[in-house]
């Protein structure tokens, strides 16, 4: 290994301290390979061109004045000017780093690289700006990289061409947009041993949610191949989740994972005449439908983010969010870690203003994908299929292309919204739609192809993680509250909530926990096949059983595709509340919507009225539903238990009896959910005039109580709320349900037990909540949208005493 000198640095003789020397990227890569690895971290070996021989070379040759000559005043919204004198200023540069003594540097080094690595050994020549990977700045893009680069002179000239690359178009316009100093601005070049992930796989870890800046989860995504196409959006990535806190206490499962396409794979390429060294090839179609990391290795890059976000975040002196990429060695095996950068957006979304985006109805859907932010924008759509269509795009219109790259932010920093086909949360158009703060709609697949230049829509990112594109444009709200001055009532305002997609944005508001999370989105969106037809495929018709086969392809039997899929969508809301309460109820279709799952006929029969029929408690011990409920059970066990999730308590809806109810406990604790293990407390909806009545008896079975408002009224005042004809006298202010209400939480009270409400009854009617209040109800819950509001009738409740 050479000597280190003011021009060329090894990795271990460079740390964080060092960013005006190496910049951003390499001053980290030299931070993670002289700390890290002694910690079974992985860093390749390399060396730096630090700023200094950047800043010599233009000294000697007298660039800087021709420099200023082409880039002082330039007005970067002029595209063809723009290209003209950034072409210009990189030549300059170009010509000024081929020095004798810079390419004498990096052939004495490359030399050792070969007797540590073998012979025309590949690497990565990478670009690395003093403005780069700051906390307030990412610069992601703006630089060249260079893959499967060996040879001494190849190695150079692509050292020089990353130089130059400090006046790429994109880096011009960045610079310009965030107000830094063009000349102020310095770069170094990484040369490190390239990882043979073209043969394996590659991907980026985040310490926290991208979407809703939620810190604690680490999310990783990979795709098969070099990282490239994750960048550029090209694929659409598998992504896992693990949560951090369980994580820490030792507790090993990934707590949610996201199937992607990864259609293509990027692999490495002898050089050809445009002068590229990587291609892409199709991936195989078995390939497509496995995912690209095993759990070992997704706890493996988590171990090693947590790792390092907690060095990051000690030498920064607070808490420190990175965004790693890594890359899998398709020689030996092994997981590298390649970067380690502060995430720069996400990381800022602990702000005091609470803002919510809704629309005020729904519209015909013309396309959907992932959804980027959480806000909603409407324009007219423009079509961009290639950089020269630019030139007709207009500030405030939407943005749709097949993907977008980095020579495209001068327009993308004026659009309304952003769509394209292909990309994940991770790909450059969500990068930038996120650092605008403008919805991005993106692995859409169809937008180029169903979205027409001229036509009015809105983008709908405020659904969760899934974004629509709708046809018109739709009224939609803005609420922000300054989360400062927002009220806290004693009494706990909670949530309603079944959708996981959902969690990570919820749990950033102020509440007390879940209230009510019902399985049966998950069942219904996630799964999609009845319960039963998973535990007994065979009993389904070929038709149904093909379609089965197929959704669980991969897994290893249908029965743990159900398992799997529940628990980590159950999992996920859990998590995102951590450590406090999340009330899970079982599942509570009625035979109808069970028998709209696919191989739902084969198992449930027709009733004439579903809504007071086999439903709820009634069915988890009967053997039309008992095996069925044992895939319920197990999900739930592996959340609170692998999972490490104890803030889990488990509801069960409709139990008509006491009997039903001693017989359903048992039933749990056959299953492996046992009252009372690992601080598990059971609860009961308290839905039906019998729970009330026969209270004292129902508090002997269970721990706590919430009042399911809806079906009480319902049954108390023998209303069918669904009716048009009748429903007008479905009021949970009748004084007879009033009552109902004082008994129910007398009754638990009475025997030592918690009872809550989680029916919008008090969002809806500020009456009923204070009257709650006086009741000395334990907590009340509601649907996110009504939190807010529920918060600031409670609290003047409860000051009016």
């Amino acid at each position: 290994m050479t000597a280190s000198s003011d021009h060329l640095r090894w990795f271990e003789n460079i740390g964080l301290e060092d960013l005006p020397l190496a910049g951003g990227k390499n001053a980290s890569l030299g931070e993670m390979y002289r700390t890290l690895t002694t910690q079974g971290i992985l860093v390749p070996n390399g060396f730096v061109l630090t700023t200094y021989a950047y800043r010599d070379a233009l000294q000697a040759a007298g660039a800087w004045p021709k420099l200023h000559g082409f880039l002082d005043h330039i007005d970067t919204t002029d595209v063809t000017l723009l290209r003209k004198q950034s072409a210009k200023a990189r030549q300059v540069v170009y010509d000024a780093t081929g020095t004798d003594n810079l390419r004498h540097l990096v052939a004495v080094a490359y030399r050792s690289l070969e007797e540590e690595y073998g012979e025309e050994i590949a690497v990565a020549v990478r670009s690395s700006a003093t403005s780069e990977d700051l906390p307030n700045a990412s610069f992601a893009g703006q630089h060249e990289s260079y893959l499967n680069i060996s040879g001494a002179e190849n190695i150079f000239d692509a050292c020089r061409h990353c130089f130059a690359s400090l006046f790429t178009d994109r880096a011009i316009v960045y610079r310009v947009n965030n107000n830094f100093n063009h000349f102020k601005v310095s770069l170094s070049v990484g040369v490190m041993k390239l990882v043979r992930s073209d043969r394996a796989a590659s991907g980026v870890t985040f310490t926290l949610d991208t979407e809703s800046g939620f810190r604690d989860v680490v999310l990783t995504t990979g795709a098969y191949g070099l990282g490239e196409n994750i960048v550029q959006g090209v694929v659409n990535p598998d992504e896992f989740y693990v949560h951090k806190p369980t994580f820490r206490q030792g507790y090993r499962a990934v707590l949610r994972r996201v199937l992607g396409k990864k259609r293509l794979t990027m692999i490495l390429a002898k050089k050809n005449i445009d002068g590229a060294t990587t291609k892409n090839e199709p991936t195989p179609t078995d390939m497509q439908k496995r995912f690209c990391l095993t759990d070992d290795e997704v706890l493996l890059l988590a171990d090693h983010a947590l790792l390092a976000e907690d060095h990051y975040s000690r030498h920064a002196g607070r808490h420190m969010p990175l965004d790693i990429e890594w890359a899998k060695d398709g020689d030996d095996g092994k997981i590298y870690i390649v970067q380690a950068r502060p995430e720069t957006v996400a990381s800022r979304k602990m702000a005091a203003m609470l803002e919510t985006y809704s629309l005020h109805e729904k519209g015909t859907v013309l396309t959907h994908g992932r959804a980027v932010g959480e806000k909603i924008s409407t324009g007219i759509v423009r079509v961009i299929s290639t950089h020269d269509d630019l030139a007709l795009f207009r500030p405030g219109e939407v943005l749709v292309a097949p993907s977008t790259n980095p020579d495209w932010e001068a327009v993308m920093k004026t659009a309304a919204a952003i769509v394209t086909d292909h990309g994940a949360r991770t790909c450059h158009a969500a990068i930038i739609a996120r650092e605008l703060g403008v919805p991005g709609v993106v692995g859409t697949e169809t937008g180029t192809q169903v979205l027409k230049s001229g036509q009015r829509v809105t983008v709908s990112c405020a659904a969760g993680e899934i974004g629509t594109v709708y046809e018109g444009e739709i009224p939609f709200e803005v609420t922000r509250i300054d989360a400062d001055r927002l009220p806290h009532p004693r009494t706990p305002i909670m949530v309603n909530l079944g959708n996981p997609e959902l969690a990570f944005h919820t749990a950033m508001m102020p509440s007390g926990g879940v209230g009510l999370a019902r399985i049966e989105f998950i069942i219904s969106e996630y799964i999609g096949i009845h319960p039963m037809a998973l535990a007994h495929p065979e009993r389904l018709a070929i038709a149904d059983r093909q379609r089965v086969a197929e959704i669980t392809e991969g897994s290893p039997s249908p029965s743990e595709y159900f398992v799997r899929t529940l628990s980590e969508g159950v999992g996920t809301i859990a998590a995102a509340f951590y450590p406090k309460p999340v009330i899970v109820r079982l599942s509570d279709f009625k035979t109808n919507e069970y028998a709209a799952l696919i191989g739902g006929t084969a198992f449930e029969p027709q009733e004439a009225n579903p809504m007071i029929g086999f439903r709820g408690a009634s069915r988890y011990a009967h053997a039309a539903y008992a095996d069925g409920f044992a895939l319920e059970c197990a999900a739930l066990a592996r959340t609170r238990g692998a999972m490490g999730l104890t803030n889990i308590i488990v509801m069960i809806p409709f139990c008509r009896r006491v009997e039903e109810a001693e017989l359903v406990v048992a039933t749990m604790k056959q299953n492996g959910l046992v009252r009372g293990r690992d601080g598990l407390e059971i609860y009961m909806m308290c839905e039906i005039p019998n729970n009330v009545i026969q209270m004292d008896a129902f508090a002997k079975e269970f721990d706590g109580f919430s009042i399911g408002s809806n079906d009480l009224t319902q049954l108390t005042l023998g209303v069918d709320r669904d009716s048009e004809i009748v429903a007008f006298d479905f009021d949970e202010r009748d004084k007879g349900m009033l009552e109902m209400l004082r008994l129910a939480v007398a009754g638990a009270k009475r025997n030592g037990r918690k009872v809550g409400i989680c029916g919008e009854a008090p969002a809806n009617y500020p009456d009923i909540a204070s009257y709650l209040v006086t009741l000395h109800i334990d907590s009340i819950s509601v649907n996110p949208s009504s939190l807010l509001r529920t918060m600031g009738v409670v609290h003047e409740a409860e000051l009016r005493g």
